[in-house]
């Protein structure tokens, strides 16, 4: 999560997927404020995950900038622009009733 800090994501959600998904033991969703810092911090993460841990992580979307999936095995992370992360509603989907909106405090 350090790493789409660093690259001033917004709204950084953490979710913990262990014993619900196969896919994935964590889920991390973030925002960027346009197109453009959705895909920059998406490669900055890819790029650090590769140097700091030898990790080639997928990554899908970056071309539009628009909602950018990177995933690094038991992590996958999602970046969106404001509006389409609004329109998914991730958190909805995956965090209990109670914690959607304490969860965007991280």
């Amino acid at each position: 999560m350090a790493s789409v800090e660093d690259d001033k994501a917004e709204d950084i959600v953490l979710i913990d997927l262990r014993g619900r998904s196969d896919v994935a033991d964590y889920m991390v969703i973030c925002s960027g404020r346009s197109s453009r810092q959705v895909a920059a911090i998406a490669e900055k993460l890819a790029e650090r995950l590769k140097q700091a841990f030898g990790i080639n992580a997928k990554m899908e979307g970056k071309e539009t900038g628009d909602w950018v999936l990177i995933d690094s095995g038991d992590v996958i992370v999602h970046v969106f622009r404001p509006e389409v992360r609004e329109f998914y509603q991730l958190e909805k989907m995956w965090l209990p009733a109670g914690q959607v909106g304490a969860a965007r405090t991280l």
